[in-house]
């Protein structure tokens, strides 16, 4: 059974690397290609022999995970390897679930609450067994615990106002067009990045690795000021020469800065991936070297001495899952949306009460500081953060200037928690540097404050999440384990590893159903020929109607069933269809920018059909959510005579919609008048069944509830096939613009 939780912890550990990899790789590269400052290989290239470095900068870190949250010499040798194995699948348990739910996680979070909530469990189930020995609060490591989760907020805090300070300073020396200034003082201001990249993440990420002599780490130890001095001097000498070369500094300045986060990431967050199998495999080799039973694990107290092949073997997995994951990609363009230039960049989460309260405040205090601070000095720093045009900006995220101060920061601010030995939470400090930064950049504008603010609280609140649920998940998990023995064991590996599975299956139908999507986009067919768009354009208009179909027609008949079930699945999806309009919405006016001249005659229909989409999309969420909440909350159902009624009116939309999807996979609008005749009839149908349960009403009253769904369902249903019509109108003058 011994040998079985090592292999078990050893596949847990590859996998573990590879979902870390893929979710934290944002941390690294976002400023790179957020800049497009190279070519991706270029930026994979330079991260990956970063992330080479940092693994062997990382044995030191990897005591957190032996006897940072707990006192090992407390734990017997079959304790401390159901520790270890309740910890790790709690962790794939906690995943499946965070996936599923969309909540974000945090490895850091995840693997210090874990081995705290594995920890207390071995201790609850040591005091329930009778043994006395320990109290339940001498097993755990309270003081380590609790400095190493206030480094993590702290350095949350710290990430968001070191990102704001020094992006504000740099954009008030340099503006948005800094050619001209940086061409006489960039080697000096880079200069600073790179002495301070080369000192936190060389001369103390790499001290006690071996390769940096001892000699000189001492050296630059004993004589801090001056060592950065002589840094900075020979930095900005050295990026002097490149510059007269005709090199890009700044390029050079992001792509180390790549490399010393990528370090500085490797360093401190392996240790999540890995820390706690590795820590197995020391607790299995001690015990085959002892003759009797080990009821002390206190040797697990030791300074971990890393084997080097081990780190390097799990380099070379974070490397390649670096070249080949799909979804780091899809993670790192989450986050530069999020944290992009533009006022229009793309958002999918509501506006938050607390949100709309701080976008306000906010304004109160500046138009305050404005009333004192002179006007001249007003103007003055408002011309430094003046926006780039579009034209001028071209197809990047934000400017090189800010890329090098998220890198410059994000990694300083690491490779101190690394010699600090604090396992930070690199996707939370990359996060809210980013967000300081693009803060101080005045990227938060009115039209988009309110949607940046909720998604950093969205994330701040996911820190609070993830530590609860992983807590509580390793407490039960470990129990389980604990009281369950050997059979727990094998059957609580089993559902995880099946959860893996599904996951992955799950992971690739959704990849494939987004990549699809994601071609299907209106927007792109703008910028094919003019038969290509008019294929893709009415394809997608097409998908749009029949969901709406589909949707519409399963609610109905699932009001009439009282299907709980199905309705829940029809509210899901219209949410999914309502926000996906909603976002084409929000993409409009950036794609509208872009247009030709030839092209301007045809984009107002695409405006025209976007709109009118999104309308009835919005339409059928107020049919769905209204008929689930109706049933779920077990309230009278629809009489006999409405369900008749309704009856009617689903026929008559199943009708109109089946006559606009024939001529959408036709692209022939002959059929016009004859959806035009049946809309007219529908309406004077809706007209009749309103007149028909006001008299029923008068006659025998019913249920409230009741009917105010069926009196909505109508109301609703009449201003959808609205919409739909006004769909198909300017499809048809685009169809007819484009021939």
């Amino acid at each position: 059974m011994d040998l079985f939780i090592v292999i078990t912890l050893a596949l847990l550990a590859v996998m573990g690397i590879i979902v870390g990899v893929s979710n934290d790789a944002v941390n690294f590269l976002n400023s790179a290609f957020g800049s497009k400052v190279a070519k991706k290989n270029v930026i994979l290239a330079v991260a990956g022999l970063g992330v080479m470095v940092g693994v062997m900068t990382s044995s030191g870190m990897m005591d957190v995970a032996r006897s940072g949250v707990f006192y090992p010499d407390k734990f017997s040798y079959q304790e401390i390897m159901i520790l270890f194995l309740g910890m790790m699948l709690s962790n794939i348990i906690l995943l499946d679930i965070y996936n599923s739910l969309g909540l974000p996680t945090s490895t850091t979070v995840s693997l210090v609450f874990g081995l705290l909530g594995s920890a207390l469990a071995l201790a609850l189930y040591n005091v329930w067994s009778g043994d006395t020995t320990y109290g339940i609060g001498e097993y755990i490591n309270s003081g380590n615990a609790l400095a190493m989760v206030s480094g993590i907020l702290l350095s949350v805090l710290l990430a968001f106002i070191s990102g704001h300070l020094l992006m504000y300073i740099s954009r008030v020396i340099f503006s948005f067009r800094y050619s001209k200034l940086f061409s006489r003082f960039g080697a000096l201001w880079c200069g600073i990045t790179l002495a301070g990249i080369i000192f936190f993440a060389v001369f103390k990420g790499l001290k006690g690795t071996g390769l940096i002599p001892a000699e000189l780490t001492a050296y630059v130890n004993e004589n801090t000021a001056l060592s950065l001095l002589i840094l900075w001097a020979g930095s900005s000498l050295f990026l002097w020469i490149l510059q007269l070369c005709k090199i890009n500094i700044l390029r050079v300045s992001i792509l180390a800065g790549t490399f010393s986060l990528a370090l500085a990431f490797a360093g401190n967050d392996l240790v999540n991936f890995i820390g706690v199998p590795y820590a197995g495999y020391d607790s299995y080799m001690l015990a085959q070297q002892s003759d009797v039973p080990i009821e002390s694990m206190a040797a697990l107290s030791n300074p971990t001495k890393a084997n080097f092949f081990i780190m390097c073997a799990a380099g070379l997995v974070m490397v390649i899952t670096l070249f080949t994951s799909k979804k780091a990609m899809r993670v790192i363009e989450t986050e530069r949306k999020l944290s992009s230039q533009s006022e229009e960049a793309p958002l999918n989460s509501d506006a938050t009460v607390a949100a709309r309260g701080i976008v306000r405040g906010a304004r109160a205090l500046s138009e305050a500081i404005n009333s004192i601070v002179p006007k001249r000095f007003t103007a003055w720093i408002d011309s430094r953060f003046e926006q780039l045009s579009e034209e001028e900006r071209g197809d990047v995220n934000y400017d090189l200037i800010r890329a090098t101060v998220n890198l410059t920061a994000a990694a300083i601010l690491i490779s101190i928690g690394t010699q600090l030995k604090l396992p930070l939470s690199t996707t939370y400090v990359v996060f809210m540097v980013s967000m300081g930064t693009s803060l101080a950049d005045r990227a938060w504008g009115r039209e988009s404050a309110v949607y940046r603010i909720t998604g950093v609280t969205t994330v701040i609140m996911g820190w609070f999440v993830t530590a609860v649920g992983g807590f509580i998940i390793a407490l039960v998990v470990t129990l389980i384990l604990a009281f369950g023995g050997k059979i727990a064991i094998i059957v609580v590996t089993l559902i995880c590893v099946g959860l893996i599975i599904k996951s992955n299956i799950q992971g690739d139908k959704k990849t494939k159903e987004v990549e699809e999507s994601a071609v299907a986009k209106i927007g792109d067919t703008l910028k094919q020929s003019p038969e290509e768009a008019l294929i893709a354009y009415t394809e997608d208009v097409c998908a749009s109607m029949e969901k709406v179909t589909m949707i519409y027609d399963r609610t109905i008949v699932a009001v009439f069933k009282e299907n709980r079930k199905v309705l829940k699945d029809m509210v899901r999806e219209a949410e999914e269809f309502y926000h996906s309009t909603r976002q084409q919405k929000y993409e409009i006016m950036p794609l509208l920018r872009t247009l030709e001249d030839s092209d301007v005659s045809t984009g107002h229909y695409y405006v025209q059909v976007v709109d009118y989409i999104s309308e009835t999309s919005k339409a059928l969420l107020h049919i769905t959510r209204p008929c689930y909440k109706h049933v779920d909350n077990n309230h009278t159902g629809l009489t006999k005579e409405q369900v008749y009624d309704l009856k009617r009116i689903n026929d008559h939309v199943e009708e109109i919609f089946g006559e606009i999807n024939t001529m959408l996979r036709t692209r022939s609008f002959d059929s016009m008048e004859v959806v035009l005749t049946k809309r007219d009839e529908m309406f004077d149908l809706i007209d009749e069944v309103m007149q028909n349960q006001l008299r029923r009403l008068r006659d025998t009253g019913g249920s409230s509830s009741a009917n105010m769904l069926f009196f909505n369902i109508l109301t609703e249903t009449k201003t959808m096939i609205l919409h739909s019509r006004n769909i198909m109108k300017s499809l048809e003058h685009f169809v007819d613009e484009t021939k």
